[in-house]
C-alpha cells in the first residue's frame, strides 16, 4: 500500500468497497466441495479450485477497478487455524502465507489500481460462527488464535480482520491475539436487530469492553453476515445509541436476507434480493452512518457489488 498507513488510508478514503460472497458462492455456484476443516483455504493447491477462487476475486477486482473505488479483499483463511490445518492434512504447507501470496498476486495483476486494493488477513471464531454456545473463553481464545494471528501478521497483509464473531468472550481473546502482533486489526460481529451479538451482549458493551481491556485496541469495528435492515436497527437501538458506537463501527459486509443468522445458515435455498435494491440500501447506510467499508456477504455476487459500486459513485 505504499507509504500511507492503514489507519490513514481508511480515514482518507470516502468509502472502501468490500468484496462480496466467496465461500457461499463456491457452495451454490460450483461442484467443488469445501474442506470440512479449512473450508476454502486449501483451494490454492488444486489447479481447478485455484482457478475457481481466482475467478471470484477477479470479478470483484474488475468492479473496483472500473469504479475507481478502493477495494477490500480478504484472504481465504477464515478457518486456517493451526489445529484445522493439521486436521486437513496441510501441516507441511504455510497455508496462511500461501493464501496471502495468491491474493497479493491477483492484486498486483491490476497494475496501478493495486495501490487502491487492501488485503486483510481473515480469521474467525474456533467453533460454529452462528452458535455462541461454542464460544471460547477470552483466555482460551487468545491461546487458540495467537498462532494464526502471528502467521498472517508475518505476511504482507495490510491489517487483520476477525469476522463473523458471535460472542464477546472469544472476540476479546481473539482481539488480544491480534493486538499482540502489532498489526492494525478490525473486529466484526454478527448482529441481531435488537442491537446485540448472538450471545445477547449489547454491541455497545462489547465495543466498550474490548476497547478497555485490549492494548492496542482495534482500529475499528464492523458487522458482517448481517442484513442492512438488521444493521440499521442494531446501531440505532436505544441500548446502542451513543456517539462512540457511531464513531467505532465503520463498516458492514451485508448479506441479502433479512433473516436471523441461524435460520439463514440452515436454509436449503438461497434467500436473496435484487442487486439494485441491495446496492441502493447499502449506499444509504454508508451515507446515514458515515461508514468507511461497505460490501457483501452471503447471497451476493458481482451483480450486487457492481450495483453497490454504482450507487456509491453517484453519491460523490
Amino acid at each position: 500500500m505504499g507509504q500511507v498507513s492503514i489507519p490513514q488510508f481508511i480515514e482518507n478514503a470516502e468509502v472502501i468497497l468490500g468484496e462480496g460472497a466467496v465461500i457461499e458462492r463456491i457452495k451454490r455456484e460450483s461442484d467443488q466441495d469445501l474442506d470440512p476443516y479449512i473450508v476454502n483455504a486449501g483451494f490454492i493447491y488444486d489447479d481447478r479450485q485455484r482457478n475457481l477462487l481466482a475467478d471470484i476475486f477477479k470479478g470483484y477486482l474488475d468492479i473496483g477497478k472500473t469504479s475507481g473505488l478502493p477495494l477490500l479483499l480478504s484472504t481465504p483463511t477464515w478457518r486456517a487455524s493451526r489445529e484445522r490445518i493439521q486436521s486437513a492434512g496441510y501441516a507441511d504447507r504455510d497455508v496462511n502465507a500461501d493464501n496471502f501470496k495468491f491474493l497479493d498476486d491477483l492484486r498486483k495483476s491490476t497494475g496501478a489500481y493495486a495501490e487502491k486494493v487492501l488485503v486483510c488477513g481473515l480469521m474467525s471464531c474456533c467453533g460454529d460462527a452462528y452458535n455462541p454456545a461454542e464460544r471460547l473463553s477470552a483466555e482460551e481464545a487468545k491461546r487458540f488464535h495467537s498462532w494464526q494471528a502471528d502467521r498472517l501478521a508475518e505476511t504482507g497483509v495490510d491489517f487483520l480482520l476477525a469476522a463473523t464473531l458471535p460472542a464477546l468472550s472469544e472476540a476479546l481473546g481473539l482481539a488480544a491475539a491480534q493486538a499482540a502482533t502489532g498489526k492494525p486489526y478490525i473486529i466484526s460481529f454478527v448482529l441481531r436487530p435488537e442491537g446485540t451479538l448472538l450471545d445477547n451482549t449489547p454491541l455497545k458493551e462489547a465495543v466498550a469492553t474490548i476497547d478497555a481491556k485490549v492494548d492496542p485496541k482495534p482500529l475499528a469495528y464492523m458487522a458482517n453476515c448481517t442484513h442492512a435492515s438488521f444493521f440499521r436497527s442494531a446501531i440505532t437501538h436505544e441500548q446502542n445509541a451513543s456517539p462512540q458506537i457511531r464513531k467505532r463501527v465503520i463498516g458492514l459486509l451485508a448479506n441479502t436476507a433479512a433473516l436471523e443468522p441461524e435460520t439463514l445458515d440452515n436454509s436449503d435455498n438461497l434467500v436473496s434480493e435484487k442487486p439494485e435494491k441491495f446496492g441502493r440500501n447499502l449506499a444509504k447506510l454508508k451515507d446515514e452512518f458515515s461508514l468507511k467499508i461497505i460490501g457483501g456477504c452471503c447471497g451476493t455476487d458481482e451483480r450486487h457489488i457492481g450495483a453497490l459500486a454504482d450507487n456509491l459513485i453517484h453519491q460523490f
